[in-house]
């Protein structure tokens, strides 16, 4: 009879995860994994075939903690919905640059490129609810609109700057009309 695992999955995940937190995403490491957790390398081998699959359970629980985060930054109601997606992506790099990092900053080299997603239909979705843009020219417009609100979630997340959240709102609203006008909406 195999002795049993003392130390579980989600233990080691929330481990990797916190070392992320702490260190970034070049800290991963079995290594030092099992030092956190004060064992040897064996559990965590034990749980996880090898080291990718335990950084792809640590991104999948990043991009939940993400979720959740963005789920609670909507339901404060403080920015309409489509809004409120973007603000919670920008306060998310400020407030956990490092899962930020690994959700949406790492060398994507050998994974499939992101060509659609849930997030991206849901945003397609409220994009057109308030604008009433159709086919490309809602991809396109929330494309946009994404590339300007991950260019200062990124300034965020590298220490580049730190502005005031209340100017960061203003800028996202500055840019959405601006793209509003651009595609022949009034504001």
């Amino acid at each position: 009879m195999p002795p049993r695992i003392k130390i579980s999955r989600d233990e080691i995940i929330n481990t990797a995860l916190n070392i992320v937190r702490e260190s970034g995403e070049q800290a991963l490491n079995a290594r030092n994994i099992a030092s956190a957790l004060s064992c040897s390398t064996q559990p965590i081998f034990s749980n996880f075939e090898n080291m990718d699959e335990l950084r792809l359970a640590v991104v999948e629980k990043a991009d939940n903690i993400f979720e959740e985060y963005s789920s609670k930054i909507e339901a404060e109601g403080e920015f309409p919905d489509y809004k409120a997606n973007g603000m919670a992506y920008i306060k998310f790099a400020r407030e956990e640059k490092e899962l930020f990092k690994l959700l949406y900053m790492r060398n994507r080299s050998g994974e499939p490129p992101v060509i659609h997603s849930r997030i991206n239909d849901k945003m397609e979705n409220l994009v057109h609810k308030n604008t009433g843009l159709k086919g490309n020219d809602i991809k396109l417009f929330h494309f946009e609109m994404w590339a300007f609100v991950h260019g200062i979630a990124t300034m965020f997340a590298t220490n580049y700057l730190d502005l005031d959240m209340t100017l960061v709102s203003k800028m996202v609203t500055d840019t959405y009309r601006g793209l509003r006008k651009q595609y022949g909406m009034e504001d």
